[in-house]
């Protein structure tokens, strides 16, 4: 709302003024006042609200409020509560009196005319307008908090479109208004006042690039929706038609927040007289708006779509693979989404090449695919073939150098909801594959974290992930659901607990049992061998030493304890300076709910099982959780990655409601 304006009062003639409905006037009552007045009274019409505003330790409230001490300690405020039905039809009168208080020595009069003019949106955040008085400029985070909220509008209603819809500058389908948020421009006021002012709608200029707003006149035809406001349209004079009390406005936004952008944008309408000049804004009314994060989704959100890539190369075809994986969606319940070779010109690895997320507005939901910047194979299959009807596309380009390894989203993970010493991440926190601190090694790209940040609900925390050849998170952890208290567990590759096992093995008498029997092509490495091998051992260490720094970071920014992380069984090798996985590494996994796609191992051979393999199920089992081992030696491991490397999942929203976050 505008701030409280003043109306100068004169002996010699009316005063005119217009009054918006739930704004307060200032009537000046001393400037022009009869000789000898001491005293002054007040009368209006009954649709006006008159306050009188003074100091009880000044002034003493006169009996029956009727004669008010001239001071300059007294004033006279005015509202108010309804449009007038015509111009003028409104009164307030001031009469001023000598002493002792006798016939009047003068009188002010002043018409006004009442205007409702508001702008209004879902402030209230229950997926209706509503009309509000308050909380409206400014927005709150919190369960009890308040304030509006944007959709980017990114996705791509209309099949006859390019582009995502928030491109078009026209609608290009009635389907796109569900992205929008409703906003309903009230206008109620005599016609006649419309000859001399005008409503105007305003966004700020750094605002104009991220929001665009849509004005419905008319019919239901998609040229009734006419832009008003948005890039390079910063102010619309508002055509309201003889009568019209209600104009409804949609609006969309442009962008998500990011490293130059908070994410607050607002929207104004004035109203304006036009007899003066320059043209001066009688009151004006603003709704602040909030762009809805981008939000990714953690193992624990229920799956709906299992991603997969068929492909056929010099390494073979991965036919077995995509087999086993409709195995496991089937179990699941999910639907196997397989992109073939034509789209993915043979770049298997579909988990670094997208992440899928959503955004939520209490009006609407979507998912939205996050495309990454490593622009391999797969690179147009997102926005080709993922991007359409409720299903929105973002992406983040990298102008200099290009792509690094570890810009892909293999490297890229989510926790499940947690508590860090009292603070609530209810929607977990990001998780980025990174260098040691102040080392200067690969890091994720500052345009990709910048906007992961930038979010701001799910806070992310940096790991170490540049000890790996490839250098992804989940080459050495994930999360699983479990039925118990907690809900999840963090799994983490422990070489010591491999080598533990092993021991244990060589100790019952299983020494010669092998690693990689029944892999042809692939030399075969005892129990005993292994655990000879000082090599193998010292690039364990170094493995384990790299993983237990990640282990203390993980414990202190997601508030796990030792009870909250299962060690899984793996060991590494050291190719140059980083290191590989020796055997399928079994923490790169596909978790769809609680079933498990694992790497088979093909570790030792004891009484007919894998050894590693039974040591996972009995970790994993007892948490409910069913374990499935699939082969994915030669199309996935034999190129430095796995089963989750090879796969992406859609998953259910959180019910958790992101703007009851405090950040």
């Amino acid at each position: 709302m505008a701030q409280q304006r003043a109306v100068r009062l004169s002996l010699k003639k009316p005063s005119y003024a217009v009054c918006a409905v739930g704004v307060e006037t200032h009537l000046d009552v001393h400037s022009d006042v009869p000789e000898g007045a001491e005293n002054f009274g007040v009368s209006g019409s009954s649709g006006v609200k008159i306050f009188m505003v003074y100091d009880p330790a000044r002034v003493t409230e006169p009996i029956g409020r009727a004669h008010w001490p001239l001071d300059a300690s007294v004033d006279v405020v005015i509202s108010v509560d309804a449009a007038s039905k015509a111009l003028n039809d409104l009164k307030v009168k001031i009469s001023y009196f000598g002493e002792p208080v006798g016939r009047a020595l003068g009188h002010s009069v002043l018409y006004l005319t009442g205007v409702d003019i508001s702008l209004d949106a879902d402030t209230g955040r229950t997926g209706k307008v509503k009309r509000s008085q308050g909380h409206k400029e400014s927005w709150r985070w919190g369960p009890e908090g308040y304030g509006a909220i944007l959709l980017v509008n990114c996705d791509r209603d209309s099949l006859r479109s390019t582009g995502m819809d928030l491109t078009n500058t026209q609608l290009a389908s009635q389907d796109d208004l569900q992205d929008m948020s409703p906003v309903v421009l009230t206008c109620d006021a005599p016609d006649a006042l419309f000859d001399s002012y005008k409503l105007v709608l305003n966004v700020p200029l750094s605002d104009s690039k991220r929001m665009r707003v849509f004005c419905a006149r008319g019919g239901n035809s998609l040229l009734d929706y006419e832009q008003v406001l948005g890039p390079q349209h910063l102010s619309y004079e508002v055509a309201r038609q003889p009568g019209e009390q209600r104009i409804q406005l949609y609006v969309e936004g442009l962008s998500f927040p990011d490293a130059n952008f908070l994410g607050l944008v607002s929207l104004s309408v004035s109203l304006v007289d036009t007899k003066t000049l320059p043209e001066v804004p009688l009151f004006t009314d603003t709704v602040a708006f909030r762009v809805a994060p981008w939000i990714m989704t953690p193992n624990t959100q229920p799956p709906l779509e299992v991603y997969v890539c068929s492909v056929l190369d010099s390494h073979g075809s991965n036919a077995k693979f995509l087999s086993d994986m409709s195995d496991l969606a089937l179990k699941a319940s999910c639907k196997l989404m397989v992109c073939p070779w034509v789209e993915n010109r043979n770049d298997r690895w579909i988990q670094d090449e997208m992440e899928f997320g959503y955004t939520e507005a209490p009006h609407k939901a979507f998912p939205v695919v996050f495309d990454s910047p490593r622009n391999r194979g797969l690179k147009d299959f997102p926005y080709k073939r993922i991007l359409g009807p409720d299903f929105g596309y973002v992406t983040r380009e990298i102008q200099v150098a290009g792509a690094s390894g570890l810009d892909s989203f293999g490297n890229l993970d989510v926790s499940p909801p947690v508590v860090v010493e009292g603070k609530e991440y209810p929607l977990g926190r990001i998780l980025i594959g990174s260098c040691l601190p102040r080392s200067g090694g690969r890091r994720m790209a500052k345009v990709v974290r910048d906007f992961l940040g930038a979010q701001q609900v799910q806070a992310p925390v940096e790991v170490y992930s540049d000890w790996l050849s490839v250098g992804h998170v989940d080459e050495f952890l994930s999360f699983v659901p479990t039925s118990d208290q907690k809900g999840f567990r963090l799994l983490l590759a422990s070489p010591s607990a491999c080598l533990k096992l092993f021991q244990e093995k060589k100790e019952e008498g299983y020494g010669e049992a092998a690693q990689f029997d029944g892999l042809e092509h692939q030399v075969k490495r005892s129990i005993n061998e292994m655990l000879a091998d000082r090599r193998l051992r010292d690039d364990n260490l170094y493995a384990q030493r790299c993983i237990d720094w990640n282990r203390a970071l993980l414990k202190r920014e997601l508030g796990l304890t030792e009870q909250d992380i299962v060690d899984v069984p793996q060991l590494f090798s050291l190719n140059g300076a980083c290191a590989e996985a020796f055997f399928p590494d079994m923490v790169n996994m596909v978790v769809l709910g609680r079933h498990l796609g694992i790497p088979k191992p093909f570790g030792p051979i004891i009484n007919g099982c894998c050894c590693l393999e039974e040591k996972v199920r009995s970790l994993l089992e007892p948490l409910g959780l069913c374990c499935v081992f699939i082969d994915d030696y030669l199309s996935y491991h034999k190129l430095l990655g796995e089963v989750h490397c090879g796969t992406n999942v859609r998953r259910k929203p959180f019910p958790f409601k992101w703007w009851h976050v405090v950040p």
